[in-house]
This record gives structure tokens, sequence and C-alpha cells, in this order.
């Protein structure tokens, strides 16, 4: 089993390297502005000290006034892990910077995300639907879903 990473010490880091990127930190994550999610991504992977090398997951939570991206990091040479979140307060048009180009294990991921939540990723290579037509009305995982 992986230890969680120190993440108040890691946010004021994030803080420095990227300045005004942190919305908050805890003991269990660090929420970041959606601008920033793929500088701090490829920092997190390519840091010595860091390595965040493997992308256990991404999903998203709809929180009804606004969605929350979270991404489930792994050090596998620390031996470390971290939960990464940022948010997107624009219901009517979610996006948040793919990740894609750090791990690509995103991609089936954020198209999944996209299908079924409508949060799109800016810079994805193929996003696109892989669940439902295209066509399909909606996103059945939102809160706001109504199936005609």
């Amino acid at each position: 089993m992986t230890k969680p990473v120190a993440t108040k010490e890691l946010a004021d880091r994030l803080e420095r390297e990227f300045q005004g990127c942190i919305i908050e930190s805890s003991d269990k994550d660090i929420v970041v502005k959606a601008e920033f999610v793929s500088k701090i991504a490829l920092y997190l992977k390519d840091t010595p000290g860091l390595e965040f090398d493997y992308l256990n997951y991404v999903t998203a939570v709809d929180y009804k006034d606004y969605f929350m991206v979270v991404y489930n990091l792994i050090s596998l040479k620390n031996n470390a892990s971290l939960i990464l979140k940022t948010r997107c307060d624009n219901r009517e048009n979610p996006t948040v910077p793919s990740v894609v180009g750090v791990w690509k294990g995103a991609d089936f991921q954020e198209r999944e995300i996209y299908d079924l939540m409508g949060i799109r990723f800016e810079n994805h290579p193929d996003l696109k639907r892989i669940f439902l037509w295209d066509g399909f009305a909606g996103y059945p995982l939102r809160k706001d879903f109504v199936n005609q």
C-alpha cells in the first residue's frame, strides 16, 4: 500500500512554482485551479523526489453547483499517493485541460467523463462519446439529467 504524500508541504511547493494555482489543501488532497492542471501534472510527474508516474484513475463528481475532477496519482518509485482535484464552476460549458499528454492512461477515462458528465478536456486527442451514441441528449451522470 502506498503512503499519502504530505499535502500541505506539497501545496506550498506548488504555490511557489505556479503562483495562484492552489484553491485549497487538506491532509488528504490538493485542489488546484483548472487552468493549472496540465502544468501541475507534468511537474508532479517529472520532478525528482515527486515522480508521480502513474495515474491510477481520473473521475468526476457532480456537486450540483459545480463539478469536481479528481485525479489519483501514484509514485511507484517513492511508494507515495496523491489526490489532486480541480473544480469546474461553469455547468453550461465545464472545461479542464487534458492530462493525456502526461499520462496516456487518462485517454479512455477523460472520454468516459466527457460522455457521462459532459466535462470537456481541452487538447484531448480524440474527445468523443464512447458509451452513448452521437446525438444522445444530455449527460446521464449529472444530477440534473432527466431521462426523456
